[in-house]
C-alpha cells in the first residue's frame, strides 16, 4: 500500500474519532459541569447505567437540526439533543431514547423528533420496549410548528405502540407543555423527586391568569403526581434510583404483546403451607388488617413489586412472581378507607388491569370490599361511570384469571372484583369470606325497619336479627352453594392454590368478539 494512503486512513480514523469525542460533549463541558453539579447524570451516562454494560448501539450519532433562523445555523451539535439507540437489559433487547439537556434544554426539534420516532417504529418492527428517558424544555421555540409537528409524530408512534410493546417513561428533569402527552400515553411513568417535574402550564401563567401563587414541586414534583393526581407510577429518590427500578419493572413484562412473560428460577417452595395466613384475617369484621402482609406472604421470595404505591391507597396494584411466573396483583386495602372503591382506585386498578391483558400477564385479585363510596362527591365526579372503568377492564380480559374473596365481598363492589360472572376462572375463598348485597348492620336495618319501629325492645331485636343474617350470609357458603365459587380453602394453602391454578390456566385460550376496539366509559 502506498505510503500516503496509509496517512488518509489515518486521517479518517482521526476524524471519526474527533466526531466521536465531539457528539459525547453534548452542549460542551461548562454546560455537562452545570448539569451534573445539580445532582443529575447526562444522557449517555443514563444510558450506561441503565443497559448491561457495553451493550448500546447508537443510532444518529451524528444528525444535526436543519434549522437556520434565530442564529441556529452557528449552532449545531451532533446528535442535536437526544441519544438514541438500543442495548439489553438483563440479556433482552430495548429500545432507549435519553433527551440531553445540556444541547438547547433538551428541546424537541425536527430532526430531534425524528430520532425518537425512528427507536419508536424499530422497536415495533422487532418486538422490544421502548424507555424514553425525558429531560427537556420543551418544543424548540425558534423551529415553530415544525416543533411541534414532531410531538405529534412522536404521539401517533405512542399510541400505536400501545398494547403491542411495553412502553416506559422516566421524568428525570423538566417535562411541560404539549411534551407530557408522550408519557401519558405510555405504561409507566417514573419521576425523580427534587428534580423532576410535568405540567402543562408553568407556575407563571398559572399565577398569570388564575392569581395562584404555587411552586414547581407543588404543581407537578414527583410527590405530587404519585400521591394526587395518578399521573406517575413511582417516585426515585435520583437518576439511578428511577434506572433500577426501570430494570426491575422490565423483569416483570414480556419484550411484546406476543410473548408470555419472562420465567424466573425460584427455589421457594411451590407447596409452601403458611399458617401465620390462618389468623391474618381479624375475626371482628371491622378492624382493620394490611392486604400487603398477604401478598407478600404468598409471593415466591416474600416480594412484591407494588406499583403506585402513594396514590388510591385504598387498592393495592402491582407485580409479583407465583412459582416463577410474573402476575399481576390487585387487591383491595382494608387498611386504609376500609378498601371501599372510589373514583382514583377504580382508575387506578382498571388501567393496571388493561396493562396486563394488553401483555399476558396473568390476574391475581385479592378481595376485600365493603362497597363503593358513598358522597356527594363522588357521585357528582362520575363514580359510576369511573366504576365501569374497572368493571369493563376485569370483564374484557382474557388472561387467566384468579381470585381469593379474603372477607368482605359486598354489593356491587363484589361483581365488579374479577367475580366469576364477568369470566373469571377460579374464584376462592376464605373461610372468613363475606358475600352479600351488603353488611349485616345495613341489611337488616332495611329489611326490618317496620319491626324495630312497633317493638319496645328494638336493640334486642336488632341484635338478634345481626346475628341471623350473619349466620346465613356473612360466610362463602351460600356462594359457593351455587358455583359462584370454586372452592373455599384454608388460607394457610393459598400459595399452593393459586400456583397450581396458574398452571391449569397455562393455555388458557378466552376471545372478544371480533370488533375494530370496545367503548370504555372514559
Amino acid at each position: 500500500m502506498h505510503p500516503e494512503s496509509k496517512q488518509d486512513s489515518k486521517s479518517k480514523l482521526e476524524i471519526l474519532k474527533e466526531k466521536n469525542k465531539l457528539a459525547e460533549l453534548g452542549g460542551g463541558e461548562k454546560r455537562v459541569e452545570k448539569h451534573k453539579a445539580g445532582g443529575k447524570m447526562t444522557a449517555r451516562e443514563r444510558i450506561d447505567f441503565f443497559l448491561d454494560e457495553g451493550t448500546f448501539e447508537e443510532f444518529d450519532k451524528f444528525v444535526v437540526h436543519r434549522s437556520t433562523d434565530f442564529g441556529l445555523d452557528e449552532r449545531r451539535y451532533p446528535g442535536d439533543g437526544v441519544v438514541t439507540g438500543h442495548g439489553l437489559v438483563d440479556g433482552r433487547q430495548v429500545f432507549v431514547f435519553a433527551q440531553d439537556f445540556t444541547v438547547f434544554g433538551g428541546s424537541l426539534s425536527e430532526t430531534h423528533a425524528q430520532k425518537i420516532c425512528k427507536v419508536m417504529d424499530f422497536a415495533m418492527k422487532v418486538g422490544a420496549p421502548v424507555v424514553g428517558l425525558n429531560d427537556s424544555g420543551g418544543a424548540r421555540i425558534q423551529e415553530g410548528v415544525v416543533s411541534l409537528g414532531g410531538y405529534a409524530d412522536i404521539f401517533l408512534r405512542n399510541t400505536l405502540a400501545s398494547g403491542v410493546v411495553p412502553q416506559i417513561s422516566c421524568i428525570l428533569g423538566p417535562c411541560a407543555g404539549g411534551a407530557v402527552y408522550s408519557p401519558a400515553i405510555t405504561d409507566f411513568n417514573v419521576m425523580v423527586k427534587d428534580t423532576s417535574y410535568m405540567f402543562i402550564t408553568g407556575p407563571d401563567v398559572i399565577k398569570t391568569v388564575t392569581h395562584e401563587e404555587v411552586t414547581k414541586d407543588e404543581l407537578g414534583g414527583a410527590v405530587t403526581h404519585n400521591s394526587r393526581s395518578g399521573v406517575a407510577h413511582f417516585a426515585a429518590d435520583d437518576d439511578g434510583h428511577a434506572l433500577r427500578l426501570t430494570r426491575e419493572l422490565l423483569s416483570f413484562v414480556p419484550s411484546n404483546n406476543m410473548e408470555n412473560p419472562p420465567r424466573s428460577a425460584t427455589k421457594d417452595p411451590e407447596n409452601r403451607r403458611e399458617e401465620r395466613l390462618n389468623g391474618i384475617v381479624p375475626e371482628v369484621s371491622t378492624q382493620p388488617y394490611d392486604i400487603r402482609e398477604i401478598i407478600n406472604i404468598v409471593a415466591d421470595d416474600n416480594y412484591f413489586f407494588e406499583v403506585q404505591e402513594h396514590f388510591a391507597q385504598n387498592i393495592v396494584i402491582g407485580f409479583a412472581r407465583l412459582g416463577g411466573r410474573s402476575v399481576g396483583i390487585v387487591a383491595n386495602q382494608p387498611a386504609f378507607l376500609a378498601g371501599v372503591l372510589d373514583i382514583d382506585a377504580s382508575v387506578k386498578a382498571a388501567r393496571f388491569v388493561r396493562f396486563c391483558d394488553c401483555f399476558n400477564i396473568p390476574l391475581i385479585t385479592f378481595e376485600d370490599v365493603p362497597g363503593f363510596l358513598p358522597g356527594v362527591n363522588q357521585e357528582h365526579g362520575g363514580i359510576i361511570r369511573h366504576g365501569a372503568k374497572l368493571l369493563y377492564a376485569f370483564a374484557e380480559a382474557t388472561v387467566p384469571k384468579i381470585t381469593v374473596i379474603t372477607r368482605k365481598a359486598y354489593g356491587g363492589a363484589y361483581c365488579v372484583m374479577a367475580s366469576k360472572h364477568i369470566r373469571t376462572d377460579i374464584n376462592f375463598a376464605f373461610p372468613t369470606a363475606e358475600i352479600a348485597v351488603m353488611g349485616a348492620e345495613g341489611a337488616v336495618g332495611v329489611l326490618y325497619r317496620k319491626e324495630f319501629n312497633e317493638t319496645t325492645d328494638a336493640a334486642t331485636l336488632r341484635e338478634l336479627k345481626v346475628k341471623e343474617f350473619e349466620t346465613k350470609f356473612a360466610n362463602p357458603y351460600v356462594a359457593a352453594e351455587r358455583g359462584f365459587i370454586d372452592e373455599v380453602i384454608e388460607p394457610a394453602e393459598t400459595r399452593t392454590k393459586l400456583i397450581r391454578a396458574l398452571s391449569l390456566l397455562e393455555n388458557k385460550r378466552d376471545t372478544n368478539p371480533p370488533k375494530k376496539h370496545g367503548n370504555i366509559p372514559l
